[in-house]
């Protein structure tokens, strides 16, 4: 990812993947060039929003012309590092684990889980939707004679600090965490926490505040 990017509000990077997917499909469709309006239609955010995140990598589109789609493309392909494979590692295989050995990022060819641990597997190993899985014990071997640097968590709340505190000491960079809990770990360690049942809390209070204000 470019340098820039460290200092871009952290709203407007999490947008940047959707932007990135959004321009494929305009590209897919042989749209060579985009409005603001056009992507705010499509995505379902505020145009305003749109040019204000664009804004932030200096003049992406020209007034009265919009955004040229390839160009945006190629530049938010760069951003996102696109054309760099990232190989990952999935922690828990439950029922949420399961789901994503199945989808294993099918849609985005630049992340891809190789390999899955769960106490459960067998001490010889097995395959799961063609993808090795390994037993726990073998976590930090298998990830360094990977270089695997990113780990997806989908264990239980009681053992989560546990398994954070082994992939730390193995040398994980990054962690997506599904697990109900905040974890603690350094600063040189990026963990971003996914609470489903937050988020569907959030989603049932939006819902009921909107239907009180359209009864207002």
């Amino acid at each position: 990812m470019i340098d820039e990017t460290s200092r871009i509000p952290q709203a407007t990077t999490k947008r940047l993947p959707l932007y990135y997917r959004f321009l494929q499909n305009f590209a897919n469709a042989n749209k060579t060039r985009v409005s603001s309006s056009e992507l705010s239609e499509a995505m379902k955010i505020d145009a305003a929003t749109i040019r204000r995140d664009f804004s932030h990598f200096g003049a992406l589109g020209r007034k009265g012309y919009g955004y040229d789609v390839q160009y945006l493309l190629d530049f938010f392909r760069k951003t996102l590092d696109q054309d760099e494979v990232t190989d990952v590692a999935l922690i828990g295989v439950g029922s949420l684990g399961t789901a994503f050995l199945k989808y294993n990022f099918h849609k985005n060819h630049n992340t891809r889980i190789i390999m899955a641990f769960d106490p459960r597997t067998p001490e010889d190993g097995m395959i799961n939707s063609g993808i090795p899985m390994y037993h726990s014990d073998q976590m930090a071997e298998k990830i360094k004679e990977r270089g695997i640097e990113l780990a997806i968590l989908t264990v239980p709340a009681d053992v989560a600090q546990d398994v954070t505190n082994e992939l730390v000491d193995i040398g994980i960079k990054g962690i997506l965490n599904f697990s109900p809990v905040r974890l603690s770990a350094p600063d040189s360690v990026r963990v971003h926490t996914i609470d489903l049942s937050v988020e569907l809390q959030t989603l049932i209070y939006f819902m009921k505040n909107d239907v009180k204000q359209s009864q207002l």
